[in-house]
């Protein structure tokens, strides 16, 4: 890389972001390039959780798979500057399908982010891009809405196209506890996942296998048993097709809920986490189906003490998210006045979801993940030397994550079961025809 790379980068991601439709593609076509020349590359993780599910990895370890929401350039730099640290191979970028559409993240915006991070923080191997809650929509016990199934393929087309080589499904919203059985009761969301991987399997890339999760209990209802997840995951194995190759895990409720559960005055109550729901179905999952375990969403708000529980409950993936939008949005050294605003943007434009019961700080707190796609220039534009103290906090919170989850050093362990696979791409898989000219100086 030249002295003037760093500039570059900048450049070229915030191209990406911010510019005009002709911009936009060619700087995500030229970041992912350098990204591909650099050994760069978004990597699919389910060599490694198979390894796991089949005895060949002593289990030991949690992987963080880390939802940035704002400021996301920033943060990905605070992340790969932890990670090469630490020398943190089995780190996961995530973003769920409701977080694309409030932080205006679509796909193959928030791949540029991270790889534009990457290049700029000088990080080599596989990068793993994941689809986080790609959710089915129902208002109906087991019947997705009108729509939504064509929604989330296309949905998934445009993720893998993206490079997101990681894809968890999320059609727990399907379970009907209603019925009798586990079977039954999981019949909608076993039927649904078959079709959503089938779906995936179809379009990804040569050569790639695509990580696939399942989800077997909706997060922040009843805990999940080992009954539901064996009635899930026969369920499913039964219905894929000759040779098709499945999934690598399976999300799981211990407890938790999204974001933490927000008291009057703004602060967070004690959670009752049970991780003897993933230590049963992690031991299930690897004895009986050989895949990696269960994973653990909505934890990034856990008092400190409970991280380094994940790994002895042997959970393969812990999702992290809304603790790291706190340090950001809470940190001295972001914008009072920025902050202002975007509160007073809620109480105008979100007020509708508040409720009867909830306190002005409860409601706030519940909904300021919303804002960031309405500010998300004016977050991109704060000072730099007030970002680089955001980074700094931020950097401190992931090498006490990756200590706690146990996944430093492992990248060499991560680079014998993973091998990237190198795609390079034409312009116009970002939508631009070749004779265009009017940003040409961009790809010089």
């Amino acid at each position: 890389m030249t002295e003037n790379s760093p500039q570059l980068i900048d450049q070229l991601v915030f191209k990406a972001v911010f510019g005009n439709t002709e911009e936009k593609g060619l700087a995500k076509w030229v970041i992912w390039e350098m990204a591909q020349e650099l050994d760069i590359r978004p990597s699919s993780i389910h060599d490694l959780y198979i390894a796991i599910g089949r005895g060949k990895i002593p289990y030991n370890f949690s992987v963080p798979a880390i939802n940035m929401r704002g400021m996301a350039y920033d943060m990905a730099q605070a992340i790969f500057a932890s990670a090469i640290k630490h020398k943190v191979g089995a780190l996961i970028f995530e973003i769920a399908r409701s977080e694309m559409g409030y932080c205006d993240l679509p796909p193959s915006e928030y791949t540029a982010v991270i790889l534009a991070a990457a290049i700029k923080s000088n990080w080599k191997g596989p990068v793993f891009i994941q689809g986080d809650h790609f959710q089915v929509k129902t208002d109906k016990p087991g019947i997705p809405n009108k729509g939504e199934v064509e929604t989330l393929k296309e949905l998934m087309i445009d993720a893998i196209n993206a490079g997101f080589y990681n894809i968890d499904i999320d059609t727990s919203t399907l379970v009907d506890l209603s019925k009798k059985t586990e079977k039954q009761q999981q019949a909608s969301n076993v039927k649904h996942s078959v079709l959503f991987a089938k779906h995936i399997r179809k379009h990804e890339p040569k050569k790639v296998t695509v990580s696939i999760g399942g989800e077997i209990g909706h997060i922040g209802g009843k805990n999940s048993t080992t009954e539901e997840f064996e009635a899930y995951m026969e369920g499913f194995n039964k219905g894929l097709t000759k040779n098709m190759i499945g999934m690598s895990k399976s999300s799981v409720q211990t407890g938790t809920s999204h974001g933490g559960v927000v008291l009057p005055d703004g602060s967070l109550a004690d959670v009752d986490i049970d991780f003897s729901v993933l230590e049963k179905i992690s031991k299930v999952g690897r004895k009986k189906f050989k895949i990696g375990g269960a994973v653990q969403h909505g934890a990034s708000t856990l008092p400190d003490k409970y991280f380094k529980q994940f790994p002895e409950a042997q959970a393969i993936e812990v999702h992290l998210a809304t603790g790291f939008q706190n340090i950001i949005m809470d940190h001295p050294a972001f914008p009072n006045d920025l902050s202002k605003k975007m509160y007073a943007w809620l109480d105008k434009e979100k007020i509708g979801e508040k409720k009867e019961d909830q306190t002005t700080e409860q409601f706030h707190y519940k909904t300021r993940k919303k804002a960031w796609g309405q500010f998300k220039k004016e977050c991109w534009d704060i000072d730099e030397k007030a970002k680089a103290k955001i980074r700094n906090s931020l950097e401190k919170r992931f090498n006490f994550m990756f200590k706690s989850l146990n996944v430093i050093d492992t990248v060499k362990l991560v680079n014998k079961y993973i091998k990237p696979v190198s795609i390079h791409k034409e312009l116009k898989d970002f939508g631009i025809d070749k004779k265009v000219k009017a940003v040409r100086g961009l790809a010089d």
